[in-house]
């Protein structure tokens, strides 16, 4: 918001009643009555947005801005917000403005109203998060002319009015920017979005891409035929195919006094969506439901791997979201009937996010064993293997995550069909080499950590190195979950392209594990590898890029077709964070994507688990 002093503001002097007729339903420019005083400018909503994306009487103080109520906002950020009925003929200005009241508003949808108040750009999470602005009024004054008026019609957002292009490249002389840029609504999504801020839109019979959220939101695409799934989503496969149908839902009734509708993947918000076009740090440009569709179920089901051949060694991953004692036995048994279900108990199984005994209580504790006694145990109670464990404690508050939850990653094995080579030593600051031993590459630490002193892991998980054996031969697995994606600029970003800074971490950790397989092969060139785990970076990025480096490794989700390739959703985009890479020597493989938590409301984890099976 505008920190500027506060101008000299516009002033008009007509009576109420003549107001609401001029201000609804003249043009632009109004003369008041000489017995009212001197002509002065008669200041509509298309005024204040303007047509670019900060409003041209931003600091401005400005009085009885006449429009009809669409919208009231209870909770969050309180406000409301009101249209002009009679709009202008340029597309680039929108008719909408959102009043923030900061109290529980005491209008309602359908009254006329005068507003009187400072015009201000505020950036939900602040500016520095990349994000773009909301125009808005604050410390407003209110008076309300009539009551029951009716709305206006809203703009219907489908495929025939949302571009396929999202936004335009900004300008690099101001970093990067759009905000400087004039709109152009019929050629950007992001442009048409802003030139509709804060006016009645509407969508219908959409479907749902990404399901609703512990937030009380879903996420539509008006434009069905973007890169679609098989299940229903819309995949995120480029820094090009940012998918602009894609829309938050939420609604402006409370949940207290309305629950928000649960949707899936693949559902169909059916019948009629419409409300105020809004704004925030959670998504960007959505729909705040003043009229909520019904969800019509897609049918859509959980998926199972099939079971690996005798000869098959089955290795998966499965990031499974804070695991630590303190949750819930039904957390631990819908993560259990994932693995022995979905999964079919695999032979080795990296598992991410595990947490200390303690959970998310900072009081020093880095052990876990009461952690993966508890999974372990839940494995067993839903019919599959006794696994056992190898892992190594972090030192307490060094591998990010949540505060106090010291995660790591941990392997699960099946010792009825592998086994595992223990070599001690490896401890959270000791770094596992490479050596020869009878000819074949073997690990000095099993498990032991890759380069854990490197600045690369710095308030980061460190990734964990094991030797394994499988009817005779040796499989060398290493579990990863790289740096967060948090504090990338968003897609909606005001800079375009957005800028990926925790990319720069990533390269670093990319580039340490690459390093150590090439150790690995370099000592034995057929030496079968196989890299997992979070990665937090997509199949076609910087950071995969430099993982596969030097052919030392590719990316067994390159082998699945396009439409297939995610294991989770992010803001209604499926997209790759979790992976699978191998070494020359592992020919041929068979690989899957197991669909059981991102695409659902009611989900285990935020992750989809990944498994792989190959002959040694």
């Amino acid at each position: 918001m505008s920190t500027a002093p506060r101008p000299r503001p516009y002033r008009r002097r007509a009576a109420l009643g003549a107001l609401v007729v001029a201000a609804l339903c003249s043009p632009q420019l109004v003369a008041t009555s000489s017995a009212a005083g001197p002509d002065t400018l008669t200041v509509r909503i298309h005024d204040i947005q303007g047509s670019g994306r900060i409003s041209p009487l931003a600091g401005e103080h400005v009085t009885e801005v006449a429009g009809v109520v669409t919208g009231v906002r209870t909770y969050g950020s309180r406000g409301f917000w009101i249209q002009d009925p009679e709009p202008d003929d340029d597309p680039a200005t929108s008719e909408g403005l959102f009043v923030f009241t900061s109290s529980v508003p005491t209008v309602s949808v359908g009254d006329a109203v005068l507003v009187s108040g400072q015009v201000g750009e505020y950036y939900y999470g602040g500016a520095a998060r990349g994000g773009l602005s909301v125009t808005q009024l604050s410390r407003p004054s209110v008076t309300v002319v009539s009551s029951g008026n009716p709305l206006p019609e809203p703009v219907v957002l489908d495929a025939g009015t949302v571009p396929a292009a999202f936004a335009p490249a900004g300008n690099p002389a101001d970093g990067g920017s759009i905000e400087g840029l004039s709109l152009q609504p019929e050629r950007y999504a992001l442009d048409l979005y802003e030139s509709l801020e804060g006016m009645n839109v509407a969508v219908e019979d959409a479907r749902v891409v990404g399901p609703t959220t512990p937030y009380h939101e879903l996420w539509v695409t008006v434009r069905p035929g973007d890169n679609p799934t098989p299940r229903g989503g819309t995949v995120y496969g480029s820094y090009t195919s940012q998918n602009p149908g894609r829309l938050k839902i939420e609604s402006l009734t409370p949940v207290s006094q309305q629950p928000f509708p649960s949707a899936d993947v693949g559902d169909v918000l059916s019948g009629t969506t419409s409300g105020p076009l809004d704004y925030d740090e959670f998504g960007g440009y959505h729909l705040v439901a003043r009229e909520m569709g019904e969800v019509s179920p897609g049918g859509l089901e959980p998926q199972s791997a099939r079971r690996q051949r005798p000869g098959e060694l089955a290795v998966a991953t499965y990031n499974v979201e804070n695991l630590h004692p303190g949750n819930d036995q039904e957390k631990f048994d819908r993560l259990a009937t994932g693995v022995v279900e979905h999964l079919a108990s695999p032979d080795i199984l990296a598992l991410e996010e595990i947490q200390d005994d303690s959970g998310p209580v900072d009081d020093g504790t880095v052990t876990a064993e009461r952690t993966l006694e508890r999974f372990t145990d839940a494995i067993v109670a839903a019919g599959g293997p006794r696994y056992h464990w190898r892992g190594i404690d972090p030192e307490d508050g060094m591998d990010g995550g949540r505060p106090g939850g010291n995660i790591r990653n941990v392997f699960l094995f099946n010792p009825e069909r592998v086994s595992f080579t223990d070599r001690p030593g490896g401890d959270a600051t000791t770094a596992a080499g490479v050596v020869r031993r009878k000819g074949h590459a073997a690990l000095t630490h099993s498990p032991g950590r890759v380069d854990p002193a490197s600045p690369a892991w710095e308030r980061s998980r460190k990734p964990l190195a094991g030797e394994f054996r499988f009817r005779g031969r040796t499989v060398f697995v290493i579990a990863n979950h790289f740096n967060s994606k948090g504090g990338d600029q968003p897609l909606y970003s005001r800079f375009q392209p957005p800028n990926r800074s925790t990319e720069t971490q990533r390269l670093l950790q990319a580039g340490a594990v690459n390093t150590f397989v090439k150790d690995l092969l370099a000592v034995e060139r057929q030496a079968r590898v196989v890299v997992l785990g979070d990665i937090n970076d997509f199949e076609f990025s910087a950071t995969t890029e430099a993982l596969t480096d030097g052919g030392v490794l590719r990316s067994a989700v390159l082998s699945l077709p396009p439409q297939d390739r995610y294991t989770y959703v992010f803001q209604g985009n499926s997209q790759v964070l979790d992976q699978t890479l191998v070494s020359p020597s592992i020919r041929r493989f068979d690989y899957e994507i197991v669909h059981i938590n991102t695409e659902f409301a009611d989900q285990a984890s935020d992750h989809d688990p990944q498994v792989l099976r190959f002959r040694p």
